[in-house]
């Protein structure tokens, strides 16, 4: 089973259930086949900042992050304090900017709930190692 963990404002218009079935069937597609967990989280645009801040040393807005759980790890833990309650493989933990994705679907003309998976995908194949081309 893979076992995906979302925390996010009640007011955020984004179903937890898709995401949770997205990513499940995004591990799956992509090889993984043993128990494994996943920790998403929206947050706000001044915890983002934050986590940029702690994580890559500056003061930009990202739209997401992935942390697989060795660097969260060696970081001293958790991004956001996620507990892992289950015995499994830790994927790690993907951190979206929910204003960010607000504005990047407008722009985009997507729905927010669409801008939302892609970028949760794009970080997925991060946290599985598929990294951007230099």
């Amino acid at each position: 089973m893979i076992y995906i963990n979302v925390a996010k404002q009640s007011n955020y218009p984004i179903s937890s259930v898709k995401i949770k079935k997205f990513l499940q069937n995004f591990f799956k597609n992509h090889g993984i086949v043993s128990d494994a967990e996943c920790n998403v989280s929206f947050v706000g645009e001044e915890k983002m900042k934050a986590l940029g801040k702690k994580y890559y040393k500056d003061n930009n807005l990202h739209n997401v992050f992935s942390f697989v759980e060795s660097e969260i790890s060696s970081q001293g833990g958790p991004a956001l304090g996620w507990k892992n309650v289950t015995d499994v493989i830790q994927l790690g933990e993907i951190v979206v900017c929910f204003p960010v994705v607000l504005k990047e679907a407008k722009m985009e003309g997507k729905l927010i709930e669409e801008k939302a998976l892609e970028l949760i995908g794009h970080s997925a194949l991060h946290l599985l190692g598929i990294h951007h081309k230099e």
